[in-house]
């Protein structure tokens, strides 16, 4: 059983998206979600701490790893896409029958494109966001500073899928999840991806997977309020913290 510590945030739906494509697949990782209301502050609690010190979800807690031994806490969300990945044996961008060489080659690809998110789209984008939507006041440099930043990625993006299904190539993979909930994901902040074709074409083929639906369903499920504006307690609790951790 693996436990996931959620909240529907792009970084949350990851995880959902590829423990929903492996039950798709007919493989399931049976897991269940323990919500983490982090405009509560869930995230600054002992309990959580213990399993994720940089108090940032998702978290796992896998109850039954492969090796029999005591439950195997993982946070940081690229980790986590690997180490889920790992266990089943899929969406590691490695085609069914493939050689070493090929097998080899195909996870560098991958963990080249979800460092990639890691270190560039999701922390650029979600600059972006910050400034543009939850900033107390307007920053004018900020703002034209990580939009623009956001876009440049948008098109090296676009430039990788000009010639593949996926960021892998033919392969759905975990590079493919770390990136699409990343896509101009804050409705009062929208990016013009008019430019961008390919990263449209392939970001509406993933969200029509029966697999994706369900993952990004489980938004409305988890948080009901979902996409309301926050309250100044909930931006302060989010944004405020230093080195000192919330009471």
């Amino acid at each position: 059983m693996i436990e996931l510590h959620y909240w529907p945030t792009p970084n949350g739906h990851k995880v959902t998206l590829l423990l929903e494509e492996l039950a798709e697949l007919g493989r399931p990782l049976a897991y269940r979600i323990v919500p983490v209301d982090i405009g509560k502050g869930a995230q600054f609690a002992p309990a959580f701490l213990a399993i994720s010190p940089n108090n940032k979800m998702p978290a796992i807690v896998d109850r039954a790893p492969a090796d029999g031994g005591a439950p195997i806490p993982v946070f940081e969300s690229g980790a986590i896409l690997q180490y889920l990945a790992e266990k089943a044996g899929r969406f590691l961008g490695i085609p069914d029958g493939a050689d070493a060489r090929t097998a080899l080659r195909q996870r560098i690809v991958v963990n080249e494109w979800l460092f990639w998110q890691m270190g560039g789209l999701g922390p650029m984008t979600g600059q972006h966001g910050h400034f543009s939507v939850y900033a107390p006041e307007p920053v004018p440099y900020a703002i034209d500073r990580y939009r623009r930043e956001a876009e440049r990625l948008l098109g090296v993006l676009d430039t990788r899928l000009r010639d593949r299904e996926f960021i892998a190539g033919d392969e759905y993979s975990i590079a493919d999840m770390a990136c699409h909930p990343w896509i101009d994901p804050y409705d009062k902040a929208p990016l013009d991806l008019a430019p961008f074709p390919e990263v449209r074409r392939w970001h509406a083929a993933i969200a029509a997977r029966p697999a994706a639906q369900r993952a990004y369903a489980l938004a409305a499920t988890v948080n009901p309020e979902a996409g309301k504006p926050m309250s100044d307690a909930e931006k302060k609790i989010l944004f405020g913290q230093g080195a000192r951790q919330a009471d």
